[in-house]
């Protein structure tokens, strides 16, 4: 194929991509003038005018379909085809990233408009009063949506500007977890951050946004692909495939949970809300069955001699026309007033929290008054069977897995899964010391569980190895983190600790905690922080599967013994305080049974002050077991070799007692 051939080949993509972005800009714009007079009805705001009842519309989903193709180029980077032996991205990955690092900067350009849009939107005057830079910046701080999307524009160019640099796979992957993060400011504001059980929208509106951004950005990135008449074509379907899959069902559970808190199913034929929800809905099942065939047709003709890609651009561009569709009625439902709440004057845990509170916590009420946490809920049965899935990969071929590490690691996921879901995860956002609790389940209990399990060595036996001219799988992806420098950095032992400790100390006896205890995000936040920095912690410390700065039982040892203290020390303070952390908020509540604020706080001192002896315990156990274990596998290692030589060693040593005797006789006479 000619030069001009090639290039008039790849730039088919480019009135694919522009037209994909047309239909969902248009759709939305179109939707959100229909819905004009309710919402003015419900704000009571004046009209902003056309530039901004249209324009906000439609920038946004032109924005939102760019940000996605920036996810699927980057996956389709990172993970669907393969680099150079080198560690360099091959063509296909080098112009994924290069059009990665340009829907990136689009998805930057039009975050920053809408700042503007918005505070005109919602100020209900036109769009001219807002263009000035100085004006704006003073204004976006006081409009959460406004300052989520200048949130989201400083992200985006940030993934613009490090892309630009990358040359090498093992960038990749930061950067498809770059572009994933833009999306959530998106999935912190609107209908789904507001009013009765908001922490249920807005944790299955997350999920939706990372699973709808993976499977439409993919889709995009493997057309383009394949239009370019790029090389690894059925790899990177087959691969993608299934991660398609799983993002399909991800996206279709996370919507009917998210629609069912916002709508009741009586509203879905009578309110235009409702009949938005009913069009998403068949839109994702049109590309349920649109998927399935191209799984059956599509991938598959990827796969014959000579492959043949018609069939799948074929169906994969009537998906992207759904998909935009679908983005655009998914922008107009956002600028749609949803159907008025069953409670018309909800109370203040409702508003400000999500949900009510029967009374004051009792163990029947911690036991029993259990409300589902989509995010860490979901997260620990995924990683149960997850992992059991790995087990019986092991067992189905013949290899056995010691029994202690399955069930340390299945303790884990049910501790995470109790101490978020049921009733201490209830009450944690109202109250300080249930808070603690919580804190000190996930920080000192679940990380140990979860590190005894051993789930990196059990990766590394179950997964398989990419074959030859195949992209790095999971395997090489897991091996190229731990053998990364940001790992070696982050294992250095006094490195752990310091986080780990840290985190305590930064938290509570700064601002920190004051300003983010009364947001559901701040909570998500925390709660991922303790988690990660204990896994850490105790990874380094327990070391039951390999690090990339292994150290010795006896420096572990040193380091508990050096850390663990003060987390006490921490619990004694708290104790101590007379400032009441987070009052303002636990005030606001006006939770009748829950006025003695400094009370609450001594106990949830108290309670940090205990909960260190556990730990303390099961590290001693675990680096005790390991030491034992270690010295009876260099006693076995020693007895082999001295069978297979005659205790060679043994009766050298013994000479050199013998020559040491022999000499020293000598010497006397």
């Amino acid at each position: 194929m000619t030069s001009a051939a090639a290039r008039a080949r790849s730039a088919k993509f480019v009135p694919v991509l522009a037209g994909v972005a047309i239909l969902a800009g248009g759709t939305a714009a179109a939707i959100a003038a229909l819905s004009l007079a309710d919402a003015l009805t419900v704000t009571g705001l004046p009209d902003p005018g056309p530039v901004t009842t249209l324009g906000l519309p439609f920038v946004r989903a032109v924005g939102e379909i760019a940000a996605v193709l920036a996810v699927g180029s980057f996956l389709l980077a990172a993970f669907l085809v393969p680099p150079q032996s080198s560690g360099v991205l091959d063509v296909a990955g080098y112009r994924a990233l290069r059009l990665g690092a340009v829907a990136s900067g689009i998805w930057a350009v039009c975050a920053a408009l809408l700042v503007p849009l918005t505070i005109s939107d919602v100020s209900g005057h036109p769009l001219s009063e807002f263009l000035n830079p100085a004006t704006t910046w003073s204004l976006t701080g006081m409009i959460n949506t406004a300052s989520a999307w200048r949130w989201t524009a400083a992200l985006a160019a940030a993934v613009t500007l490090v892309s630009l640099s990358v040359l090498r796979w093992s960038w990749t992957p930061v950067l498809l977890a770059g572009s994933l993060f833009t999306l959530v400011p998106l999935g912190l504001t609107g209908h789904s951050a507001a009013g009765g059980s908001h922490d249920l929208a807005t944790n299955s509106l997350l999920i939706h946004l990372v699973a709808a951004g993976l499977w439409a950005g993919g889709l995009f990135a493997l057309l383009v692909h394949a239009l370019r008449g790029g090389e690894h074509a059925g790899l990177a379907a087959r691969r993608f495939s299934a991660v398609a899959l799983w993002c399909f069902v991800a996206v279709g559970l996370s919507g009917v949970l998210n629609a069912l808190v916002r709508v009741a199913p009586s509203d879905l034929l009578t309110s235009e809300y409702g009949r938005l929800v009913l069009a998403k809905f068949v839109a994702l099942c049109l590309l349920g069955v649109l998927g399935w065939q191209q799984r059956r047709s599509g991938v598959a003709a990827l796969q014959t001699d000579p492959p043949s890609s018609a069939a799948l651009i074929r169906l994969a561009l009537v998906e992207a026309g759904i998909l935009a569709a679908t983005f655009g009625i998914a922008v107009g439902l956002g600028r749609t007033p949803p159907p008025p709440p069953p409670v018309l004057n909800p109370s203040v845990p409702m508003v400000k929290i999500g949900y009510d509170f029967a009374g004051p916590p009792t163990v029947a009420r911690i036991l029993f008054d259990w409300r589902f946490d989509v995010i860490f809920g979901t997260a620990a049965v995924v990683l149960a069977a997850v992992y059991l899935a790995g087990v019986l990969r092991l067992r189905r071929r013949g290899d056995a897995w010691p029994a202690g590490r399955t069930t340390a690691w299945l303790l884990g996921c049910a501790t995470l899964l109790v101490a978020t879901s049921s009733g201490t995860g209830r009450y944690m956002p109202a109250m300080f010391s249930m808070h603690m609790v919580v804190h000190m389940l996930l920080s000192m209990l679940v990380p140990i569980l979860l590190v005894l399990g051993g789930p990196t060595t059990l990766a590394l036996r179950a997964l398989p190895a990419a074959g030859r001219g195949e992209p790095p799988g999971m395997r090489e992806w897991l091996l190229a983190a731990l053998h990364s420098r940001v790992s070696r950095f982050l294992t250095n032992p006094i490195i752990a600790a310091v986080i780990f400790v840290a985190g305590f100390y930064g938290l509570y006896f700064s601002t920190i905690f004051d300003s983010i205890v009364g947001s559901h995000a701040g909570h998500v936040a925390m709660n991922v922080h303790f988690m990660l920095s204990g896994y850490l912690f105790y990874w380094v410390v327990i070391g039951v599967d390999p690090t990339p700065r292994p150290i010795s039982p006896l420096a572990r040892l040193a380091v508990v013994f050096a850390s663990l203290p003060m987390h006490g020390f921490f619990g004694v303070l708290l104790m101590g305080m007379h400032k009441v952390l987070g009052e303002w908020f636990y005030a606001s509540l006006g939770l009748p049974w829950h006025t003695d604020l400094a009370g609450d706080q001594h106990l949830g001192g108290g309670i940090t002050w205990a909960a260190g002896e556990l730990p303390l315990v099961m590290v001693m156990i675990a680096l005790l077991v390991q030491w034992h274990r270690s010295d009876s596998r260099t006693a076995k290692r020693t007895d082999r070799s001295a069978d297979r030589d005659d205790d060679a060693e043994l009766a050298a040593y013994n000479a050199m007692l013998a020559e040491v005797a022999r000499r020293d006789t000598l010497g006397r006479h």
